[in-house]
């Protein structure tokens, strides 16, 4: 048996459920009867049925899952969440063999599922395509293995390393750096991830929404700095668009879809908004400034990936610096712009 190659078909049906499921994570699973496919699943929404349910729920009535082998990119569940344990329904279907990518870094789970199959008669196998499952999954390790959420720190600058004029024009549009096709991208990678940071400083400079709407998803769940509430209530990042956490230094409350949460300014800021990060269950996070902010993240190591769109035609000559890094290697052309990816 090409083990692999099931596994593989199990990792690209996973990555279908993308800015979906989380913050569960991204889990695929196939059913194979004497080397042919016969059923398929895949997590498709939090909440709903896991893959492993869907692919059960697919296999025709006339195969017996004794003689399947059932590929799953995930260890199967052992407890009771928003459903029940798939490695009871595993079990009660009469399985004989699994395959799996990945353990659960959960603790809920952490090897408990494979035990359970164990106990139950059924040879199990994992770390198949274990390193591609982890990247499919970077989101959900990093958040049960580091203790804290996946970091994307993106900006755009121009040819020369400005990330905005100074003093800031009357006309937002000379201070544009990206095209549309940029700016169309970003909002995609918005939608993937749970949450969307900036500081105060971006707030009153560009008064932004935050917000994916020019593509289909969910908003991310808006977070921002701001020490001493300076930000007027009636600037866009407060609007209903989207939930709102609002990280200061005066006050502890929720209202509606905003909430303040109280930090103490003079111990690390973002080591504090991490832990609370995992209190809220946000596994990811999109960091899109300002400079201060991105530069914080940077010199204190605390970032997974960087996205640095550059216009390769545009100067501004003087301005706000951009974050001291080298533009080496590969990027990849969006629309007239350059895209430069790095990995923490």
């Amino acid at each position: 048996m090409n083990h692999k190659h099931y596994m593989q078909l199990a990792l690209d049906l996973a990555k279908k459920g993308l800015g979906h499921v989380a913050p569960n994570p991204m889990v695929g699973c196939v059913i194979v009867h004497n080397e042919i496919m016969v059923a398929q699943g895949y997590h498709q929404l939090f909440g709903g049925p896991h893959a492993e349910v869907k692919a059960i729920n697919n296999l025709p009535n006339e195969i017996d899952p004794a003689e399947c082998i059932l590929y799953v990119t995930l260890e199967p569940c052992s407890h009771f969440g928003k459903t029940p344990p798939c490695a009871d329904l595993i079990i009660k279907k009469g399985f004989k063999r699994v395959i799996v990518c990945n353990l659960d870094p959960n603790p809920l789970v952490g090897g408990k599922g494979i035990e359970k199959l164990k106990a139950a008669g059924i040879e199990v196998t994992s770390g198949v395509l274990e390193q591609e499952g982890r990247v499919l999954n970077k989101r959900f390790f990093t958040f049960f293995e580091k203790n804290r959420p996946y970091y994307i720190l993106k900006w755009a600058q121009t040819a020369d390393g400005f990330i905005s004029r100074l003093p800031l024009p009357e006309n937002r549009d000379d201070n544009k750096i990206t095209g549309p096709e940029v700016q169309k991208l970003v909002h995609q990678k918005r939608a993937l991830e749970m949450g969307i940071m900036v500081g105060k400083n971006t707030v009153l400079a560009d008064n932004p929404n935050l917000t994916n709407r020019l593509v289909e998803g969910k908003n991310p769940v808006r977070l921002f700095i701001d020490k001493d509430l300076e930000v007027p209530e009636n600037y866009n990042i407060y609007n209903n668009e989207a939930q709102t956490i609002v990280f200061n230094s005066q006050k502890e409350e929720q209202r509606n879809h905003i909430q303040f949460i109280k930090l103490n300014f003079e111990l690390n800021v973002l080591d504090q908004i991490s832990d609370k990060l995992v209190e809220l269950k946000i596994q990811s996070v999109l960091v899109e400034g300002g400079l201060r902010l991105l530069n914080d993240f940077i010199q204190q190591n605390l970032f997974d990936e960087i996205f640095v769109f550059e216009n390769p035609n545009l100067k501004f000559g003087t301005g706000l610096k951009a974050p001291q890094i080298n533009l080496v290697g590969n990027f990849e052309m969006v629309g007239k712009d350059k895209l430069y990816c790095f990995l923490g």
